[in-house]
C-alpha cells in the first residue's frame, strides 16, 4: 500500500524521538519514500546522521538554507509528499500548528503544505491534559489534522497516563488508512465501542456485558476502506484497532463528553455497552458490610448518547447507527428501538445465553432500517464488520 508513496516526516523535540528511526524503518520496509525534517530540539535525541542514513536520504534542518532553498525550497518540500507525518508531535508543535505560526522550518512547512498531516502527539501526561493543548487539539482536528495517539502508560519522567506516542506499527496502519484509496477515504467515522464502568465505591462498579470485540473489528473494518476513525471505547476486553484515534473512557457520561468532541463526522456507529443507569451519589470510601444489612442505593439513569446524537438539529452524522442486543423478541424490540432512538439504523443480535454470542467469536445479526429488516447469517464478528463497513461506504456515497 505504501510502495512509492511520498512521506515528509517531521521529527519533534522530545524522548518519544527515538520512535521515529524505528518509524522510518518500517515505512521503508513498505517501500515509502521518507524524507526526513529534524527539529532543533530534535537534535538533543536523535542525530541528524542516523535519522539520514536510515531514511537514505537528505536531512532538511534548516529554514535559512541557502543551498535548500535554491534546490528546492521549503515550499516546495511541504508540497510534493503524499503525507505529512509529525511525530513526535510535541506540546509546542502543536500550539504552533493551531496558532498558525512558522518560525522553524518545521512549523513553515506545516503552515505552507495544502498535503494531508498526520499527528503522532507525545508529551507529559500534565501537558497532554492541560486545557491549552486540549484547545489546540480540537483546532487542529477542525482543521482536518488527522491524530493516531497518544497510548497511555509509563513516562520517561516517572508519571502514568496518556502522553506516550504511539509505537511505530500503529502510526504506519495510520498512515496507511490516511493514504487508502478506498471507499471511505476523507470520510471521519465515529466508533464506540466496550462497556461503560459506573462506580458504586472505588473497587465496585456497575457494567454491561461486553468484550467490545465487535466494535473493535468494525473500527478496524472501516479504517480499512480508508475512513478516519475515533474509537471512542470503554474498558474492554481487547485491544484497541491499530491506525484509529482512540479516546479510551470508564463512565457513560466521559463517553458522552468524548462522542460530542469527535463531532463533526460522516457517520456513527454505536457499538458500546452503555450502562442504563449509574449510582446517585458514588462513595469515595469502599463500603462495608454492617449488622445493618445491604446498604441501599439510589440510581439515576445515564444519558442516552445515541438518541441525543439521532436527534441533533446541528452537526448530526448523515448515518447514525445503533445496537439493539436482545434476548427475546429481537426484531420487535430492536424496531421499536430503532423509532425510540430516532437512528438510521439499528444492528440487531440475539445474545440469549444460548446462541454464545455474548463474548463469543461470532455474531448473527439483523440489519434494520427504514426498508425494513435484512437478516444476515452467522459469521464470524470481523466478517460482520466487513459487510457492515461495506454498506456504510455504499450509504454514504
Amino acid at each position: 500500500m505504501l510502495a512509492g508513496k511520498h512521506i515528509l516526516l517531521i521529527i519533534g523535540g522530545g524522548i518519544a524521538a527515538f520512535k521515529s528511526l524505528d518509524l522510518i524503518r518500517r515505512l521503508r520496509e513498505r517501500g515509502a519514500v521518507v524524507t526526513p525534517v529534524l527539529t532543533l530540539a530534535g537534535e538533543e535525541f536523535v542525530t541528524p546522521l542516523s535519522v539520514s542514513a536510515l531514511a537514505g536520504s537528505k536531512l532538511y534542518r534548516d529554514l535559512f538554507d541557502l543551498g535548500d532553498e535554491a534546490e528546492m525550497g521549503h515550499i516546495q518540500l511541504s508540497r510534493v509528499a503524499d503525507l505529512v507525518v509529525v511525530a513526535p508531535a510535541t506540546a509546542d508543535l502543536m500550539a504552533k500548528m493551531a496558532g498558525g505560526l512558522a518560525n522553524d522550518l518545521a512549523s513553515t512547512l506545516l503552515l505552507a503544505t495544502d498535503t494531508p498531516v498526520l499527528i503522532a502527539p507525545a508529551m507529559n501526561v500534565r501537558m497532554w491534559q492541560h486545557a491549552a493543548t486540549l484547545r489546540n487539539l480540537a483546532t487542529l482536528k477542525a482543521d482536518g489534522i488527522a491524530v493516531v495517539g497518544p497510548n497511555e502508560g509509563d513516562m520517561a519522567c516517572g508519571e502514568f497516563g496518556p502522553g506516550r506516542m504511539s509505537e511505530p506499527l500503529e502510526i504506519v496502519a495510520a498512515i496507511e488508512a490516511r493514504l487508502s484509496d478506498g471507499p471511505l477515504t476523507g470520510r471521519r467515522v465515529l466508533v464506540t465501542s466496550g462497556p461503560t464502568h459506573e462506580p458504586i465505591d472505588p473497587v465496585r462498579y456497575i457494567a454491561n456485558r461486553s468484550s467490545g470485540a465487535q466494535g473493535t473489528a468494525i473500527a478496524r473494518a472501516l479504517s480499512a476502506l480508508g475512513a478516519e476513525v475515533v474509537f471512542v471505547t470503554g474498558p474492554a476486553d481487547v485491544p484497541p484497532p491499530d491506525g484509529v484515534e482512540v479516546v479510551a473512557v470508564q463512565t457513560a457520561q466521559q463517553m458522552l463528553e468524548a462522542v460530542e468532541a469527535a463531532l463533526p463526522a460522516d457517520a456513527a456507529v454505536f457499538a458500546a455497552a452503555v450502562a442504563d443507569w449509574r449510582v446517585t451519589s458514588a462513595s469515595d470510601r469502599k463500603l462495608k458490610k454492617t449488622k445493618d444489612g445491604i446498604p441501599a442505593l439510589t440510581f439515576t439513569e445515564n444519558p442516552d448518547i445515541l438518541r441525543h446524537v439521532s436527534g441533533l438539529k446541528k452537526g448530526r452524522p448523515a448515518l447514525v447507527i445503533g445496537f439493539a442486543a436482545e434476548t427475546d423478541d429481537v426484531l420487535e424490540n430492536a424496531t421499536a428501538k430503532r423509532l425510540r432512538k430516532s437512528c438510521d439504523w439499528i444492528v440487531a443480535n440475539d445474545v440469549s445465553p444460548g446462541t454464545g454470542i455474548m463474548g463469543g467469536t461470532e455474531n448473527a445479526v439483523t440489519l434494520i432500517s427504514d426498508t425494513g429488516a435484512e437478516d444476515w447469517p452467522r459469521m464470524d464478528k470481523a466478517a460482520v464488520a466487513k459487510k457492515l463497513a461495506a454498506r456504510i461506504a455504499e450509504a454514504l456515497g
